[in-house]
């Protein structure tokens, strides 16, 4: 446990920017995952090892991007899409 908690304590001191990066790092490894199901010249092996290690990618940079972020991070994030939904009406 106390591994766990050393690793957050080090992402948490990265910057909002990285953490933004990280995050949308996760939307091309869900598209590559999801891309697989639809190629019809692969195997089934191939799609199924495919989806599991972008999958896989896809979570491990989002949660990790979360971690970055933390709550404040986050709150800024929705912030600034509020700000712009405001911005469009």
């Amino acid at each position: 446990m106390k591994i766990i908690e050393t690793i957050k304590e080090r992402l948490r001191r990265l910057s909002f920017r990285t953490g933004l990066i990280v995050l949308l790092l996760c939307i091309p490894c869900y598209v590559i995952a999801l891309w697989g199901f639809w190629d019809e010249d692969t195997s089934i092996a191939e799609k199924g090892v495919r989806f599991t290690v972008f999958f896989g990618l896809a979570k491990t940079f989002q949660y990790g991007g979360l971690t970055i972020l933390g709550a404040e991070g986050l709150k800024r994030v929705k912030a600034a899409f509020k700000k712009s939904e405001n911005i469009e009406k």
